[in-house]
Order: structure tokens, then C-alpha cells, then sequence
């Protein structure tokens, strides 16, 4: 075991770091195509109150027993139910958040890669049809975008050995605001289009009739997704927590700012396609594809394309180093290892196992698993299956092994006014192992 645990420096700082877990490519990538697919305005309202009812309270349920664990993901569920199974709880979030790192880099390589490419300039002038085959040149390309995912998890890994404070800490605080900043930008350029408007009326229309069992799954694991909820991630920032640390309230804001910025990047995206009536791509093609092409037709063209993967870089790298500092924290913690050498190892091995994901668009596009080719099917199974199952475990051992009581008493250190304690607890208990399980069960039903 590892000696004395680091802690966050500023409040400021664990604010920003965990924000920045949750704003990843689930916001930016996967959140507008969802929303495309699943009605717009429906899922937008199914969205938000499953947030409520599943997001925050969920969050505010893993930084608690972070911050009771004061250990990795693994030993926290050792350390609070001695002599016990539930630490598998955490070795299966273990592997779940070491398979989401692993197809999550491929694509955060392709943002580094298109990145370097719009500075180039070697998107500029193409229509959505050649950017649709210069986008499964480079995707197909045995090189390339194996030399993305490098360059991505080089920079993971180094943010990560730096430590809590003079890495992840440091870096969110320069890298959010910044996020911020660009998507602000994005968005007064995108609204000032002619046709906007209507667009931005469908993306908060509701029509309730579109709403079904597969929205549901989808805005589940789009929470999930998004909240890095079931990963660990929020777990093991809350170990980083001091008992002085007001839980509810920080879990309130990160739910906001995570939201804040999910809507922003809906509403960048689908009033832009309605401006120029374009028929989006799904997937990666919303970014790849879809946003190139509108930015090819604006005024300065290269300086809108550089300034949107440069934050979609930024986004995917603080959600990444999250997700690196699960992995990272278990091997210090559990083996005794330097920081250094945790996360370079871990970085090796993401690397490697990330391999087929990256050829899956190339070499190894004819293998496939449930009509899926690798890196769909890695996406699939973690956000649709791994992460409710491991959410599910874990609002069942805080809800009726750990007990409410007892997590609210640690929440009470920082947060004695906790008003909505019980109402917390029932839903923990009751709802959220209810509506997960029915949810996750009716989708693979369907």
C-alpha cells in the first residue's frame, strides 16, 4: 500500500477536474447524435430528468464512498464491506472503464489527427462527400490513426504521472475555461446563421409520443456516458476529498456544468445542420463528417475547423485522464508501484489493447460481433450494458450493505444542512435500482 493519499489542493480545482471527467466525447460526439436519432426535444427531456433522478444523485452517491474508501476503486468496496465480495464491484468497474479508455482513445486520436489537419488546411473546400472519403482514408489508414491514439495517450499519461494536484488539477484549470470559452464562440457564430432558430426550436420541442423504451436506454447510458457514472472515475477523485468537502453541492454543480455544456454542444451542432439542411451523419460522422462541411461553407473556414478539434482534444483528454487515474490509483494503491510507473504501464496497455479498435476501420474492418464492428461494439457493450450494471451494483451496496445511514453521516461532515437526505436515500434504495434494472433488462429484450 501506498503511503500517505494525495488531496485536491482547491476546491476550485476538484470542481473543474471532475467536471472535466464528465465533458468528454460524451458530450461532444455522442450527446448531438443521440439526440438526432432519438427525436430531439424528447430526448432532451428524458435527458434531464433522468440527470435528476439517476445523474446526480448517483454522483453524489460515488463521491461519498470515494471519500469514506479514501482508496482505489477495488479496496474502497474492500475497506467498507470487509470480508466480503463486493470488492468484484470494483474490479468490474476496473475493467469496464479499461475497456471505455481503450476505444475512447482511438476516437480522441482522430480528433488530435483532424486537429493537425484543419491547422494544414487539407479539409478546407471539401463538400460532406469528400469529406466523407477523406474521413475513411484517414480512419482505414493503418498508420495514421494508430500514430493519433499514440500521441493521445502520450499526453493522458503524462498529465496523470504528474499527480493529483500538479497534473490533473493544474491541467483542468487551465484546459475547462477554455473548453468554456471555445463553445461560447462556436455558438454565437452558429446562432448568427439564418435558419438557426429552427433548429433550436426542435432541439427543446418535445414530442412525448417519440419517447420509448429505446430513448430511455439511450438517455440512461448517454447519463452514464456522460457523468462517467459507473467507471470509477468519480469514485476515485472523491478519495482525493477532505472531509471539510460539500458533497451534495459540489455533485450539483458538476451535474450543471456537465448538462451546461452537453446543451451547448447541441446547440453548436443541430441548428447548424438545420441552417445549411444537412442530413447528419451518425456517430464519429457528426464530427468527422458533418461539422467540417458546415465549417467549409463560413468565412475563414480553417480557423473554425482548428478551434472545434482543439476543444473536442481538450474535452477528450481531460475525460481520459479520469478514466487513466482509475487504472492508475489501483496499481499505486494495491502494488505499491511509483505513480510514474502505474501510469506508464497503464498507458502501454491501453495502447495495446486499443489496437484491433483502431484497425477495425481498416484491416480489421470485416471483424464483427452482433452486426457491430470492434470499436461500435466496444462503445455498445460498455455504455449500454458494462455501466448500468456496474451503476446498479453500486446504489445496491450503498443502498442495503454500506446503508444510506452511514453514507449519510459522511456526507454530513461537509454538508450538516443535507435537507434532502431522505429523499436521497429513497431514491438510492428504491427508484434508481428499479428503474436501471427495468430499463437495462427491457433493452435487451428489445
Amino acid at each position: 500500500m501506498s503511503g500517505k493519499r494525495e488531496q485536491w489542493n482547491s476546491r476550485i480545482g476538484f470542481i473543474l477536474a471532475t467536471v472535466g471527467s464528465a465533458v468528454g466525447l460524451g458530450n461532444v460526439w455522442r450527446f448531438p447524435t443521440v439526440v438526432v436519432q432519438s427525436g430531439g426535444g424528447a430526448f432532451v427531456a428524458l435527458f434531464l430528468l433522468i440527470v435528476v433522478v439517476v445523474g446526480v444523485p448517483l454522483i453524489i452517491a460515488e463521491l461519498t464512498l470515494g471519500r469514506a474508501g479514501k482508496q482505489n476503486i477495488v479496496s474502497t468496496f474492500s475497506r467498507l464491506a470487509p470480508n466480503t465480495r463486493w470488492w468484484l464491484v470494483g474490479l468490474f468497474s476496473l475493467v469496464t472503464v479499461f475497456i471505455i479508455i481503450s476505444f475512447y482513445s482511438v476516437i480522441a486520436g482522430w480528433a488530435v489527427i483532424y486537429f493537425v489537419g484543419s491547422v494544414m488546411g487539407i479539409f478546407t473546400g471539401l463538400d460532406a462527400a469528400g469529406l466523407t472519403q477523406l474521413n475513411q482514408q484517414l480512419i482505414s489508414n493503418p498508420v495514421i490513426p494508430v500514430l493519433g491514439q499514440a500521441v493521445f495517450i502520450f499526453f493522458t499519461v503524462l498529465i496523470v504521472l504528474l499527480g493529483v494536484t500538479g497534473g490533473i488539477e493544474r491541467i483542468s484549470k487551465i484546459i475547462m475555461p477554455g473548453i468554456v470559452v471555445i463553445l461560447l464562440i462556436l455558438l454565437g457564430r452558429t446562432l448568427s446563421l439564418e435558419g438557426a432558430v429552427e433548429g433550436v426550436i426542435w432541439f427543446f420541442r418535445p414530442e412525448l409520443g417519440l419517447i420509448n423504451v429505446n430513448t430511455a436506454l439511450d438517455a440512461v447510458g448517454q447519463v452514464f456516458f456522460s457523468f462517467s457514472l459507473g467507471m470509477g472515475a468519480i469514485l476515485t477523485y472523491g478519495s482525493y476529498l477532505t472531509d471539510e468537502e460539500n458533497i451534495p453541492q459540489s455533485a450539483f454543480l458538476i451535474g450543471v456544468a456537465d448538462v451546461g455544456i452537453a446543451i451547448l454542444m447541441g446547440l453548436i451542432v443541430i441548428p447548424a445542420l438545420f441552417a445549411f439542411n444537412i442530413e447528419p451523419g451518425v456517430g464519429p460522422a457528426i464530427v468527422f463528417v458533418t461539422l467540417p462541411a458546415i465549417f467549409n461553407t463560413l468565412p475563414w473556414p480553417i480557423f473554425w475547423s482548428s478551434l472545434f478539434f482543439l476543444m473536442l482534444s481538450f474535452a477528450a483528454i481531460t475525460s481520459a485522464v479520469s478514466l487513466l487515474e482509475v487504472a492508475a490509483a489501483y496499481i499505486v494503491d494495491q502494488r505499491g508501484w511509483t505513480r510514474k510507473a502505474a501510469a506508464i504501464t497503464m498507458g502501454v496497455l491501453i495502447f495495446v489493447f486499443g489496437l484491433p479498435a483502431v484497425l477495425s476501420q481498416g484491416v480489421l474492418s470485416n471483424v464483427v460481433f452482433l452486426g457491430r464492428d470492434i470499436l461500435d461494439f466496444m462503445d455498445f457493450v460498455s455504455s449500454s450494458f458494462f455501466l448500468p450494471i456496474s451503476g446498479l451494483l453500486i446504489v445496491i451496496f450503498l443502498g442495503w450493505v454500506w446503508s444510506t445511514d452511514i453514507a449519510l453521516l459522511e456526507i454530513e461532515k461537509g454538508s450538516p444542512g443535507f435537507y434532502w437526505g431522505r429523499a436521497w436515500s429513497f431514491l438510492i434504495r428504491f427508484v434508481m435500482p428499479i428503474a436501471i434494472f427495468y430499463i437495462f433488462i427491457t433493452g435487451i429484450r428489445g
